[in-house]
């Protein structure tokens, strides 16, 4: 069953299973990254608080929840997806280098705020609090632009080039990650 999409506009393309089942990840995911960027938003924001500490931990303790789901996911794209589409559209440039840049620049910075905060001291300023949670709200960006880019770009684009076996294969190797 062939679904033919037109080029034009931002018609509904319709995914085959693989590709529909990572554009619902994100919907998961953005719920969470919703919540991180709030949690990131509020530290400093309370000049009462002389110790930021506790607030800190909590919001590393959300993006320790937010990793475990968003690395496997990442690992669908990048270790099925992508390969399978440079076959067609190459990876050292184009849209598959800049998606593998932007999880880079997203990972780079969620894994700095997880060992900056791995070992606190027992007072943290409002000023050091509110530049590791900058970390979190710029990952929050850098992902938000990101998850259009695929869901909009990438994934019709894949759904056009992608033949019916490799769509077969892409949803039977990204269920087994």
């Amino acid at each position: 069953m062939h679904s033919f999409c037109h080029m034009g506009g931002h018609e509904e393309v319709e995914l085959c299973q693989g590709l529909q089942r990572l554009k619902q990840e994100h919907e998961l995911l953005r719920k969470q990254k919703q919540y991180l960027f709030e949690l990131a938003q509020a530290i400093g924001g309370d000049a009462g608080v002389q110790n930021w500490k506790e607030r800190l931990l909590a919001l590393r303790k959300n993006v320790q929840v937010f990793i475990n789901e968003l690395d496997p996911h990442s690992e669908r794209e990048e270790g099925v997806l992508f390969p399978m589409m440079a076959q067609y559209i190459g990876r050292t440039s184009g849209p598959i280098a800049v998606m593998e840049y932007e999880h880079d620049q997203a990972k780079q910075r969620i894994t700095s705020f997880l060992a900056k905060t791995a070992e606190l001291p027992e007072t943290v300023d409002r000023d050091s609090a509110m530049a590791l949670a900058d970390k979190i709200i710029q990952a929050y960006h850098i992902l938000t632009e990101h998850f259009m880019k695929e869901e909009n770009v990438l994934f019709p684009m894949a759904e056009r080039l992608l033949s019916d076996e490799e769509k077969e294969e892409l949803a039977e190797k990204i269920s087994q990650i």
